[in-house]
C-alpha cells in the first residue's frame, strides 16, 4: 500500500504547529484533515518561523484543489500525492515550495508491547490505491469492530485483532491449497490456554451437584466432536470439557426441578400462593428535628415540616412552642463561610421590617442537610409551573467484571464516606440520576430493570429511563422522575473506542445529551488506560473523546466539547494513578493524610500542566482511594498482581472520579462526594456525587408580541483583543453563536495585528468593526439567562484557533463592563480573549424575580444580609482552583502566565 509519512490524519492545529516548530527549516510542511469541511485537507506549512495554512478541497468529481483567492484558476489533482509533488517546485503559488515533509511520530510502546495509537501501522495516503493483500486484514478488522458489541475480553479480541494483522501466512497456505489454518489453530490454542483450570474447576463444582440429584453417566466421556482446525489435542479436550458443562447447564435445572416436584408430592406440602404486593405509595417526607445554638450558650430545637412548609423553633429547657415560621416569610438563608456549622434565617415580620437569627448546627453536614430541607420546602410549595433548581445524581462503578450484590442502597442514597448525605436527606428522591459502570457484565436491560427496582425500592417512584449507551462493558443509564419526562428533549447518545488501536470497545466513553427544558446537560462516562506508567495515554484516550463524542446541537459540532452543554459531567474510571511508593501510600492511608497523596494524583498533576479536563471542577476528595480492594472486604488493598509478564504494582488510587464543567454565572452547587464502604464485590468502591443545579425554562413575555412598539435589546462591543497561540500569520474574524439570536453573526476581519512575541499571535478589533447583536427577545429576566460562544476562526482556513462562552447577565446595564476568559479548541488552551460588551435593555423590560436557588448565599461572620437585591440578581460566586504558588499574580490584566509578556510582568 502507498503510505505517505506527511499525512498526519485528524491531529489539530496546535499537534501541527507543535511538530513544524520542531521541525525547524523553511519548507517544512505536513497534512492533516480539515476541521471545518468534511473530506478535505489542511496543508500546514513552515516559512520565516511562522505556520501558513492552506485548505485542500475536493471537487464534485473527487478531484483535490489547493484554494485559491477568488480569480486565480485552480490546479485539479487526482490525488493528495499528486497535488503534493506538484507543490514540491517553486512558483505554484505558495509561500514556498514543499521542501521537507514531516513525519509522524512514533508513539512509544506501553507495558503490554502495542502501540498506543495502532500497532504501529502505516497510515494509509488519501487517494492510493490499496493492494489485495492487505485489503483483506483491513475487512476482517471491520467486521471484528462491527461484531464484538459487549465483550469485556479485551485480551483475547486484541490477540485476535493481532492475528488479523500479522498472520497472513494461512491465506498464503490457503492459495497453495492446504487449509488446515495451521496458524489460527495454534493462536486459538495459546489464546484459550487460561481456559483449562477454569473449566476444570467449574466442571467439578457442577458434576459434585449433579450427583446430589442423579449422578450423570461418565460425565467426562461425553461424544467428541470431529477433528477442528487440524485436530489440535489442546483443543480438542477443551471443546471436550466445553461439551460437558453444556450437558451439564442444560440438565441440572431439570433435575433440580423434579427432585423438588418429587418432595412436595412425597411429603404432601402445599405450595403458598403467589399474591403480587401492593405498588407502594409515595412517601411523605417525615418532620426533621436539629439540635443547634442560639447565641452563645442557648440551645434550641428546630422542626422542618418540608409537607407543610413550616419551620418551629423550639427553646430548650421551657418546652414551650417558640416560634412557627410559614415558608412564605422566610427571605432568606445565609451560609456563613467562617464557620461552616452557621446559618443566618431572616424572615419577614408584620412591620416590613425582617428579623435575622443565627443558628449553630453541630456540624457543617447538619447545616447542609437543613439549608436542602428548606430549598426543596421553597419548591414544593412554590406557585412556579415549571422548576428553577433541580438536583441531580451521579454514580460511576467499576463493577470488575461481577455481579452486584443485591442491594446498592448505600451507593445510590450517597452514603459511605467521604462528604456524604445525611441521614435526614439521604432518602430525597434525585430528580435526574446517572449511573455510569465499566466492567458491568450485566446484560443491559437486566442492569435497567435492577436500577429502577432498586430505586423503587428506596424512594416508592417509578424512575423512567431517558437513555441507556452501552459500549462493550461500558454502560450508562440516565433516569428521571415521571414528572419530568416532559421536559426531556434532544436526546443524543454517542460512543468512542480507545482500546487497542482505537478500534476495540474494551476502553472508551459513552456520552449522552439533552435538554431539560431550556438548560443542556452532557454526561460523559468513560474507561481510560489503565497502568502507573500509562499517564500519557490515558491524556490522549481523554483527547480522542472529547475529539470524537457526537453529542450536543450539531450547530456547535465546530466548537470544543466542554463548551457545548450548559452543564457537562464527566465519570468514570480514569484510571489516573499515585505517583508515590505504594509503602508510604498505604501509610498515609491508614493516618488519612490524604492531602499528601492527593498532591502525587496524577489526574492533578497533569490538570495543573493543563493537559487534561482544563477548566473542570472537582468535589474536595475526603475518602480512601477506590483502588484496588481486595474483593470481599474494604480492609485490605491488593496492589500486587501477577501477570505473564511477571508481577505488576497497582498501588492504590483515585481511579474513579466525577468533574464537572459548567457555563459561567450559572448555579450548580455539589452537595456531595464519596464512596460506598459497604459493597465489595468488587476491587473498585462506587463513588457518587450530587448536585443542585439551576434550570431555565420556555420563557413567556409579560406582552404579548405586537401589543406595542417592538422595542428592540442590543449587545454592543467597544474592543475585543485575542491571543493566540500560534505560530501563523492568518488574518482572522470571530463567529458568534447563541441560542438568543436568530442565525450565527460574524465580524469583519482583524483591524490590529501583531506577532513580536514568537509563538504568539495579537490580534484586536475595533467597535466598527464588531457586529451588533439584537437577541431575540428583549426582556431582562430572559437575557440573564443567556451565553454567547465565540469562535476565533482564520479568513484562510476558515478553521478555529480557539472558543469560549461568555455570560450576558454581567453585561446587562447602561455602561460597558470588562470580560476577559480563555479560549479553548479540542480540550486545549489556545489562548486568551478580553474586551468590553453591554447589553442594553429597553426600558418597560427590566423586570426581574428573584431565583429559587438564590435566596440561599454566602456571607463573611460580619457581613449583613444586603437590603435590596440588585436589578439583575448574581449568583454565589463558584470557587475557582487556587494558582500554583510558583507563578505571578497580576494585579490587572491576563490571568494566564503565559500572556504576561504582554503586559509586562516579568
Amino acid at each position: 500500500m502507498a503510505t505517505a509519512g506527511w499525512y498526519h490524519r485528524d491531529i489539530s492545529q496546535v499537534v501541527a504547529e507543535e511538530l513544524l516548530a520542531r521541525a525547524g527549516r523553511d519548507g517544512s510542511f505536513l497534512v492533516r484533515d480539515s476541521e471545518s469541511v468534511k473530506g478535505a485537507y489542511a496543508l500546514c506549512l513552515l516559512f520565516q518561523r511562522h505556520v501558513y495554512t492552506y485548505r485542500i478541497l475536493p471537487d464534485d468529481e473527487g478531484q483535490l484543489s489547493v484554494q485559491t483567492i477568488q480569480g486565480i484558476q485552480a490546479k485539479c489533482f487526482r490525488t493528495l500525492p499528486e497535488l503534493i509533488g506538484a507543490y514540491q517546485h517553486p512558483n505554484n503559488g505558495l509561500v514556498t515550495p514543499l521542501l521537507h515533509p514531516v513525519h509522524r511520530p512514533r508513539p512509544p510502546e506501553d507495558s503490554d508491547g502495542e502501540d498506543a495509537r495502532g500497532w504501529g501501522h502505516t497510515v494509509p495516503c488519501p487517494g492510493a490505491p490499496p493492494s489485495s493483500r492487505t485489503h483483506i486484514p483491513q475487512q476482517l478488522h471491520q467486521r471484528l469492530q462491527e461484531q464484538v458489541h459487549s465483550s469485556p475480553a479485551s485480551d483475547f479480541m486484541g490477540f485476535m485483532a493481532e492475528y488479523l494483522t500479522h498472520h497472513v501466512q494461512d491465506l498464503q497456505a490457503l492459495c497453495h491449497g492446504h487449509p488446515q489454518l495451521r496458524h489460527l489453530s495454534t493462536a486459538l490454542a495459546t489464546a484459550c490456554r487460561a481456559l483449562h483450570s477454569e473449566i476444570d474447576f467449574t466442571l467439578a463444582g457442577l458434576e459434585t451437584l449433579a450427583r446430589v440429584f442423579d449422578p450423570p453417566v461418565s460425565p467426562r466421556s461425553p461424544a467428541r466432536e470431529q477433528g477442528f482446525l487440524g485436530s489440535d489435542p489442546d483443543l480438542e479436550l477443551l471443546l471436550s470439557k466445553i461439551s460437558t458443562v453444556n450437558h451439564l447447564l442444560s440438565s441440572l435445572e431439570k433435575k433440580v426441578l423434579k427432585s423438588l416436584q418429587d418432595t412436595v408430592t412425597k411429603h404432601n406440602l402445599a405450595l403458598p400462593s403467589m399474591a403480587v404486593a401492593p405498588q407502594p405509595a409515595a412517601r411523605p417526607l417525615a418532620m426533621q428535628n436539629f439540635e443547634v445554638k442560639v447565641g452563645k450558650s442557648q440551645r434550641a430545637a428546630l422542626a422542618v415540616d418540608v409537607e407543610a412548609g413550616t419551620v418551629t423553633v423550639t427553646k430548650r429547657g421551657s418546652g414551650s412552642l417558640e416560634e412557627v415560621i410559614p415558608h412564605d416569610k422566610i427571605l432568606q438563608l445565609i451560609k456563613y463561610q467562617s464557620v461552616q456549622s452557621k446559618v443566618r434565617l431572616v424572615c419577614a415580620r408584620e412591620n416590613q421590617k425582617s428579623l435575622s437569627r443565627d443558628f449553630i448546627f453541630p456540624s457543617a453536614r447538619k447545616r447542609e442537610a437543613f439549608c436542602q430541607l428548606l430549598q426543596l420546602m421553597k419548591i414544593q410549595h412554590s406557585n412556579l409551573d415549571e422548576p428553577e433548581i433541580i438536583s441531580v445524581y451521579v454514580g460511576t462503578w467499576n463493577m470488575g467484571s461481577t455481579p452486584p450484590p443485591r442491594s446498592l442502597a448505600s451507593w445510590l442514597t450517597s452514603r459511605g464516606l467521604g462528604r456524604t448525605q445525611d441521614e435526614t436527606t439521604a432518602c430525597i428522591p434525585h430528580d435526574i440520576y446517572v449511573i455510569g459502570t465499566q466492567e458491568n457484565s450485566l446484560g443491559d436491560h437486566e442492569w435497567v430493570e435492577f436500577l429502577c427496582a432498586s430505586l423503587k425500592t428506596l424512594m416508592a417512584i417509578d424512575y423512567r429511563v431517558v437513555a441507556l449507551q452501552c459500549l462493550w462493558s461500558i454502560k450508562m443509564v440516565v433516569l428521571v422522575k415521571p414528572e419530568h419526562q416532559r421536559r426531556i428533549s434532544h436526546v443524543h447518545t454517542s460512543s468512542v473506542k480507545t482500546g487497542i488501536a482505537n478500534t476495540l470497545g474494551n476502553k472508551g466513553a459513552v456520552g449522552v445529551s439533552f435538554l431539560f427544558n431550556g438548560t443542556s446537560f452532557g454526561f460523559v462516562n468513560c474507561h481510560l488506560a489503565s497502568g502507573s506508567e500509562k499517564t500519557h495515554r490515558r491524556n490522549q484516550n481523554y483527547s480522542d473523546i472529547l475529539h470524537s463524542l457526537a453529542l450536543g446541537d450539531k450547530r456547535l459540532g465546530g466548537f470544543d466539547l466542554t463548551l457545548r452543554f450548559t452543564h457537562l459531567f464527566w465519570l468514570g474510571d480514569l484510571n489516573y494513578r499515585l505517583d508515590m511508593d505504594v509503602q508510604d501510600i498505604l501509610t498515609h492511608i491508614v493516618k488519612k493524610e490524604f492531602q499528601a497523596l492527593l498532591a502525587v494524583d496524577q489526574l492533578n498533576l497533569e490538570r495543573e500542566k493543563n493537559k487534561v479536563f482544563l477548566r473542570f471542577s472537582e468535589g474536595d476528595i475526603s475518602f480512601p482511594p477506590t483502588y484496588r480492594y481486595e474483593r470481599g472486604t474494604r480492609d485490605t488493598y491488593v496492589w500486587q498482581k501477577s501477570k505473564p509478564t511477571g508481577m505488576r504494582i497497582n498501588v492504590p488510587s483515585w481511579c474513579d472520579r466525577i468533574l464537572w464543567k459548567s457555563h459561567p454565572e450559572t448555579h450548580v452547587v455539589c452537595n456531595s462526594y464519596g464512596c460506598t464502604d459497604d459493597i465489595v464485590t468488587s476491587d473498585h468502591s462506587p463513588v457518587f456525587a450530587t448536585f443542585e443545579v439551576g434550570v431555565t425554562s420556555q420563557f413567556v413575555p409579560k406582552e404579548a408580541p405586537g401589543s406595542s412598539p417592538e422595542a428592540l435589546a442590543c449587545i454592543e462591543w467597544e474592543s475585543i483583543e485575542v491571543i493566540l497561540k500560534t505560530t501563523s500569520r492568518s488574518k482572522c474574524y470571530i463567529e458568534f453563536h447563541s441560542y438568543c439570536l436568530e442565525e450565527m453573526q460574524r465580524s469583519g476581519e482583524n483591524t490590529f495585528q501583531s506577532c513580536d512575541i514568537p509563538g504568539f499571535l495579537k490580534l484586536g478589533w475595533s467597535s466598527k468593526h464588531l457586529p451588533v447583536l439584537n437577541p431575540i427577545l428583549p426582556d431582562l429576566e430572559y437575557l440573564g439567562d443567556q451565553h454567547l460562544l465565540l469562535s476565533i476562526k482564520g479568513v484562510e482556513s476558515c478553521e478555529s484557533y480557539g472558543e469560549c462562552c461568555l455570560a450576558l447577565r454581567s453585561a446587562i446595564g447602561s455602561t460597558a463592563q470588562q470580560f476577559e476568559t480563555f479560549l479553548f479548541h479540542r480540550g486545549e488552551e489556545t489562548g486568551s480573549v478580553r474586551g468590553r460588551m453591554r447589553v442594553r435593555v429597553p426600558r418597560g423590560r427590566c423586570g426581574t424575580r428573584e431565583r429559587l436557588y438564590e435566596w440561599i448565599s454566602f456571607e463573611e461572620e460580619d457581613a449583613e444580609a444586603a437590603a435590596e437585591p440588585p436589578m439583575c440578581p448574581k449568583p454565589p460566586p463558584q470557587r475557582l482552583r487556587s494558582r500554583p504558588r510558583s507563578l505571578p499574580e497580576p494585579a490587572t490584566g491576563y490571568t494566564n502566565p503565559a500572556y504576561f509578556i504582554f503586559e509586562g510582568v516579568p
